[in-house]
Order: structure tokens, then sequence, then C-alpha cells
């Protein structure tokens, strides 16, 4: 009986704010995983472990939750303006699967430290010691990203006295801007609020009807009102997670909601479009015990929001979930904006389950439309390994 050899891929496995992923440059994926297709798609889920009954990822790089179970390519960039190509997969756990359809705005905090560190940024644009500038070409959504990355004698600073909740160690700080960052998703023209309303009443089947402000923003997400659904905004992923009923609900509402985006064509497209739109429920601020047993004050936070990734409650908040929060709060009127008490602000705090987040966002109201110029917050990256993957050699 012959036996097929492993092949061993040169890649990095990083910690980006409150997720974690391996990481390749374009040039190291063997030939056939270098274009978008089945080989890539086949590649990245041998990488991860999946597709798992077991749903544990055991035989592969992945952490069976929606937070680990991601893959990163990048590249140079042959864009004017922008240093590296940044493409994102999330890839499904127990199905062959990977959505191509977002960013993870918690792994783009990672982009800018593996494209120096990789020789993909122009030296002459890297200072040996201060902050490196990364322009980055997000290409599952079209928008740019500008990383500031700290560096120490001639490489980029990993550690430091900054603090994420959802991460149990400190590392330096990475800020992101995300900019123009209402996604342009078929079938929306581009639009921010794609139904062209700030608050909606989406007709939910089993549920109701649910007032629910659906925003490309970020990530395409869909915000609903805690208290709607029988929740105050302070659970924590056991509350969600381990209640079949409650997560069949919000798959549910996320696929009508889809639909009414225009994200999707049928009810039936929802299954191939697992990444987006995220489902998010939002409360006025209340004091509650985080995952990590910290008490989060009522006052620390202008409200509260529960974010679902993949199917589950996630245990922090995605980056690009954060973006849309941010933009959401910055425009009067949406659910977010009213949680967070009304009226024009540029930047709000929110409580999710591992603890609290600051998200900036300018929005300007032009042409009888609303406009948000950038998005920007804080998070932190970290190299966990470096070396080199191996899959067996068929199986891509």
């Amino acid at each position: 009986m012959s036996h097929v050899p492993q092949i061993r891929i040169p890649a990095t496995y990083m910690r980006g704010g409150t997720s974690k992923g391996v990481f390749f440059t374009l040039q190291d994926l063997p030939e056939a995983a270098r274009e978008p297709g089945a080989a890539r798609d086949a590649l990245l889920q041998r990488v991860i472990g999946s597709p798992d009954p077991y749903g544990k990822q055991i035989d592969g790089m992945g952490g069976a939750t929606s937070s680990t179970s991601k893959a990163v390519i990048v590249a140079r960039s042959a864009r004017p303006d922008h240093d590296v190509d940044y493409l994102f997969g999330q890839v499904a756990i127990d199905k062959p699967f990977v959505d191509w359809s977002g960013n993870c705005g918690n792994l783009s905090a990672a982009v800018g430290p593996f494209a120096i560190a990789n020789g993909l940024v122009d030296p002459a644009r890297v200072p040996r010691d201060g902050v490196a500038v990364v322009r980055i070409w997000q290409a599952n959504i079209g928008k740019s990203i500008i990383a500031h990355v700290p560096m120490t004698d001639g490489q980029v600073q990993e550690t430091g006295d900054f603090e994420l909740d959802g991460v149990t160690f400190p590392a330096a700080e990475v800020q992101l801007e995300f900019m123009d960052p209402a996604a342009e998703e078929e079938g929306s023209a581009g639009a921010m609020f794609p139904t062209g309303n700030l608050v909606d009443e989406l007709d939910v089947p089993g549920v109701g009807v649910l007032r629910a402000t659906m925003i490309n923003a970020g990530i395409p997400t869909i915000f609903i009102e805690a208290g709607a659904v029988g929740y105050d905004g302070t659970e924590l992923q056991d509350a969600i997670n381990g209640d079949a009923r409650a997560l069949a609900m919000f798959e549910t509402i996320r696929t009508h909601g889809a639909l009414r985006m225009g994200l999707i064509a049928s009810i039936e497209d929802a299954g191939k479009r697992q990444h987006t739109p995220k489902v998010a429920f939002v409360a006025k601020p209340a004091g509650y015990l985080s995952s990590s047993g910290r008490q989060v004050a009522q006052g620390d936070v202008d409200l509260l929001v529960r974010a679902l990734s993949m199917g589950k409650l996630h245990h922090a908040m995605m980056g690009t979930a954060a973006v849309a929060i941010g933009t959401a709060a910055a425009i009067p009127g949406t659910l977010v904006n009213l949680a967070a008490g009304g009226g024009e602000r540029s930047a709000v705090r929110f409580g999710h389950p591992s603890g609290t987040l600051r998200v900036g966002a300018e929005a300007v109201h032009e042409g009888g439309a609303w406009r948000v110029g950038k998005a920007i917050m804080s998070r932190s990256a970290r190299v966990l390994m470096e070396g080199r993957v191996c899959v067996p050699g068929d199986a891509f």
C-alpha cells in the first residue's frame, strides 16, 4: 500500500485582537492554491482541521470556535498607495466550506506586523523605531485599512502594556483605521443602509416583528433590541450557546435579515453565506460580571452589545462588528445610537461578554445619505508560532 507524504508550507500562527489564525504569504502557497477555487479551499480546510463532524478540529490548527477557525493570505499589493493585499477565509468547523464574504477585523491587527516581518512592505516605509504605517487592501470587501504598527530596534514590537478585554495578557497596541467602512455589497448598491432606513420592521417567522437596524459597515450586521427577544444584554456565552432554541431563533433572524438586505436571493442561500451578516442585540447600560470574573459597572459603558458569529455567541466582539457598532452609534436614530442614549457622538464604549471596548467613527449626512470616512479602534497582535504547517500531499 502506497502512502502519500505530507507537504510542508511556510506559515505563521498569529493572534490578532480576540481571534487567531494561520497566516500565509501568497507566494508560499502550493501553486494550485495561489488562485481562488476548490484547491485553495480544500487546502485551508485541511490546515485548520475541517470539516470535523466531532466539532473539535483535533487534526488541524483550528480551535473549534469561530474565533480560531481562520486563515489569512497576504501578498504585496499592485494597487496604488497600498502595501499589501489581505484576504481572509472563515473556515467552517463541521462543514466543507470556506466563507470569503467578509473581513475579520481582529485579524486585521496582525496583517501589518506579519507583512513587515515577512518583507512584504518596502523597507523605506518602515522606521527602525517609532510607528510603521501599513496600507492594507482588504480584498474580501474591497476596502482600505491603515495599520499603525509599533517598531523597536528594527523589529515589530509585540510586547507592551496595552490590555484588551478578551485577551489574557497585555501586548503592544496596534491602532487600526477602517477607511470608508460602509461595505459595497452586491444587491445593496453600496448603501450603508441597504433598505434606506435607519430602523426597519423585520418580520421573522416564529419570532414576530422585530425592530432592526441593518447596516453595511465593517461587516453587514443586523442589530435588534435585546428585550425584544427576551434578553437584557448582560448575557455570557453559556446563556446562548447552550440553548439550541435560541441559536435557531438567531439563525432565522439572520437569514431573513440577509434576504431583506439583498445579500442573498433566497432563504436557502443563507447556508452558503455563514460568515455574514452578523446578528447582534443591544441594550442600555447595565452592570454585569464579565466572563473573566471582572465586574463591569453601568457607568463603564455607553451601551451593551452581544453578537453572534458562525452561529454562536462570540466570547468578546468581532472587530468588524465593532466597526459596525461604532458607525451605527454615530448616526442618530439607529437602535445602537438609541441604546447609547441618542444624539450625536464620535465614539462609544460598549460592554461585551469579556469586558468593554471603545470604537470611534465620524459620520456626516451628505446628499440625503449618511457617510462615515473612517472608524478607529485599537487591538493588539502577536506571533504564537512560526515555521511550517503540514498537510497530506493529496489534501487538495
